[in-house]
């Protein structure tokens, strides 16, 4: 198959993104497709004059690629970087590429490749994607409106509100919570712009600098209990991630520095009948947000209560070689390039 494996954009989760997208269209190129790496926003200025020219290129354009950075990427620069006056977040070629694939991969991670608008562009253009479809990304995105789901549908999700920019003088306690709580954005992955806050002081601190860059944040108690990643494909949940940081919380730095965390799959921690229980309220959510073809949804387990609860669902998670779902997928007996073909395989079936 002709294969843009889409990834990079305008996106703090762009590096990130990169490596997963490299990870990807090796596996494929190793498994005979034709595949192509694209940045989304940089896209490929200097492409052949046949479009089509660029799926026989040697290297796939994998030259793009490089290694995950524990600090966020400065996105003013990176659009600065971009010659001349474009105001589209695609850069040059990346429809007229994505047209002429026999899928696109979407490698993207954050912001455009998440909230489902270039879902919907695709859809309008009559361009093939892979993983969910635009309604189930712009939903599960937006963490606000997925936690209101989440409660319609009795799935367990932490007390908490979003509050707004024009809200944010408001006392914690007319929102009905107390200190320690977790800040987080509304829209946004890889928990960055995450504080958990015990003080006064850090509560307003958290607020102030959560809305330097968001109109929208969700406010929840602090939970203190262990993590684990439900993988969710085709419908179905793959074996628990147990997600244990050197130090910490799982944050961007644990997330992607090398022994920033221990990941066990399949956990081990918690019994049998726990386990099915997170894997059944992960299809769950899976099916509450309209979602199709795969994605990944976190939980945290409570050390005092050993109640368990959905923080987030991530509709385009990760797709390293060592990334939780793969790692998911590996435990379930799909090896990595497997995993990339059978996602292929699952969003033509739901789709096309």
């Amino acid at each position: 198959m002709k294969i843009i494996v889409l990834a990079g954009g305008y996106s703090n989760e762009r590096d990130v993104s990169l490596n997963s997208g490299a990870g990807i269209c090796r596996a494929l190129r190793d498994r005979g497709h034709q595949a192509y790496l694209l940045d989304a926003f940089l896209g490929l200025p200097d492409a052949p004059d046949q479009l089509d020219e660029v799926f026989d290129l040697p290297d796939g354009g994998l030259s793009i690629a490089s290694d995950i950075r524990v600090t966020e990427p400065d996105l003013d620069a990176l659009w600065s970087s971009r010659p001349g006056d474009l105001v589209s977040y695609l850069g040059p070629n990346v429809l007229g590429l994505c047209a002429l694939a026999d899928i696109t991969f979407m490698a993207l991670h954050g912001s455009l490749g998440e909230n489902g608008k270039l879902q919907a562009t695709f859809d309008v253009l009559g361009i093939r994607y892979t993983g969910p479809n635009s309604l189930g990304c712009a939903l599960s995105m937006d963490k606000g409106v997925a936690k209101e789901i989440f409660k319609q549908r009795k799935i367990p999700t932490p007390a908490g509100t979003h509050l707004q920019k024009k809200d944010k003088d408001v006392p914690l306690t007319s929102l009905g919570l107390q200190l320690p709580v977790v800040i987080k954005p509304c829209s946004g992955g890889s928990s960055l712009g995450v504080y958990i806050v015990h003080t006064k002081e850090e509560y307003q601190s958290a607020i102030e600098n959560s809305f330097k860059k968001e109109t929208e944040v969700v406010i929840e108690p602090f939970i203190d209990g262990r993590e684990y990643a439900c993988g969710i494909l085709d419908g179905k949940a793959l074996p628990l991630v147990e997600i244990v940081p050197k130090e910490g919380f799982f944050d961007y730095a644990n997330k992607y520095q090398l022994g920033g965390a221990s990941e066990i799959c399949p956990a081990t921690s918690i019994s049998p009948e726990v386990t099915a229980q997170i894997q059944a309220a992960g299809e769950r959510a899976f099916a509450a947000l309209r979602l199709d073809v795969y994605s990944r949804a976190d939980f945290i387990v409570d050390n005092n209560t050993g109640e368990f609860y959905c923080l987030e669902v991530n509709s385009l998670p990760g797709m390293t070689s060592a990334s939780l779902l793969p790692k998911a997928a590996k435990a379930a007996g799909y090896e990595y390039g497997e995993f990339c073909e059978l996602i292929i395989k699952k969003s033509i079936e739901a789709r096309y």
